[in-house]
């Protein structure tokens, strides 16, 4: 059975997940599992970088490091499972999200993560760069997940939605089978403020167990202020970044609020990430969500989404047997092995591309 290694560095930029699996029909079977942090230097240089404070230069030994650090990653599930190369399909690298535009009259999206590098140090054929070919044809080159959320997650008896609270918050919307079209988009921030937000009164890269959130109450007033940006409103398709959603973002709409508590400015932002998926979600009778991504390991993210989605029941992806942490590593490595066998990897009715596309360029061995 050949098998498939999926790498995967979100926009929080804390680190490298790597998996070892392979696929049957409707199964992912996990051979080993891996997350790798980011040296506190060179996570500090990748946020710089993001926030537009990288010359050529930099950029380039970014790629570099970026790239390296992606390889020890894959190597370190190939050496965990004990796998012999000669098993393995490919790596599939998402790379390390340096800026994403996906509008104006010249659209782009940068990752890095050298995947020359990746193949070289690890000896398995590497495919990266998936979002460019879906931007190519008009596409946003975002969310990439719900083509593998179709095929892992979807029921016949449910209507269900995959909602990743990454960074960015994205929903997937899986109407039961046969009965409409899957679809999704950025519902806006996730991960992306409550970090920034925690870092930088508290030191701390996150905010454990919601801990600080708690302590706060929702300012309604400046609630309401923040959802005033324009992008929640905007139809889909639609992605964001922390290009638009940062800690820049957050002070200066604080300048009439300088008083607040930081854990009220906590808890606003959480009901913000709340409020903006819920305002967003599909009209339905019924249905299930479930949820992966770092913010599944937020109680309090989670119980308020709960009761903001009511009477719909809120899960784990951990219920349809995945654990939120490994939802997106896996579905890169599923993605890779479609490039490979020349099948598509996007949606055109998520994206806004004009068909469906074989993502991202192949790397050999």
């Amino acid at each position: 059975m050949t098998a498939w290694i999926g790498l995967m560095s979100g926009t929080s930029m804390d680190g490298i997940d790597a998996v070892l699996v392979s696929f049957e029909t409707n199964t992912i079977e996990f051979h080993a599992r891996h997350t790798l942090a980011y040296p506190a230097e060179l996570r500090a240089r990748l946020e710089l970088a993001a926030q537009n404070h990288a010359t050529p230069d930099e950029l380039g030994e970014l790629d570099t490091l970026t790239g390296q650090l992606f390889a020890k990653a894959a190597n370190a599930v190939i050496q965990q499972s004990g796998t012999p190369l000669e098993s393995i399909g490919a790596v599939g690298s998402h790379g390390q999200t340096i800026r994403h535009q996906p509008s104006g009259s010249a659209p782009f999206s940068l990752q890095i993560a050298n995947p020359n590098i990746i193949a070289e140090y690890t000896g398995v054929a590497t495919v990266a760069d998936f979002r460019r070919r879906d931007m190519a044809a008009g596409g946003q080159g975002a969310p990439l997940m719900p083509l593998f959320h179709q095929s892992f997650f979807s029921s016949v008896e449910e209507d269900r939605c995959i909602i990743n609270l990454g960074g960015i918050a994205n929903i997937t919307w899986l109407p039961r089978v046969g009965t409409g079209s899957v679809y999704g988009f950025d519902t806006g921030p996730a991960n992306a403020l409550l970090d920034a937000w925690c870092a930088d009164q508290t030191g701390r890269h996150f905010d454990c167990d919601g801990r600080l959130a708690e302590e706060g109450i929702v300012n309604e007033a400046l609630l309401g202020d923040l959802f005033t940006d324009a992008y929640f409103a905007s139809p889909a398709p639609k992605s964001t970044g922390k290009e638009r959603f940062n800690l820049g973002w957050i002070k200066t709409r604080l300048q009439r609020y300088p008083d607040l508590l930081a854990s009220d400015v906590q808890r606003t932002l959480l009901q913000l990430t709340v409020l903006s998926i819920a305002q967003q979600m599909p009209q339905s009778a019924a249905f299930t969500v479930y949820v992966c991504g770092g913010g599944a390991l937020n109680p309090v993210l989670m119980r308020e989404l709960a009761r903001a989605l009511s009477p719909a029941e809120v899960y784990s992806t951990e219920e349809l047997g995945l654990d939120p942490q490994w939802v997106e590593p896996a579905g890169f490595a599923w993605l890779a092995r479609r490039t490979v066998l020349g099948l598509s990897g996007n949606l055109p009715e998520v994206t806004g591309a004009s068909g469906p596309r074989v993502l991202g360029a192949i790397y050999p061995a």
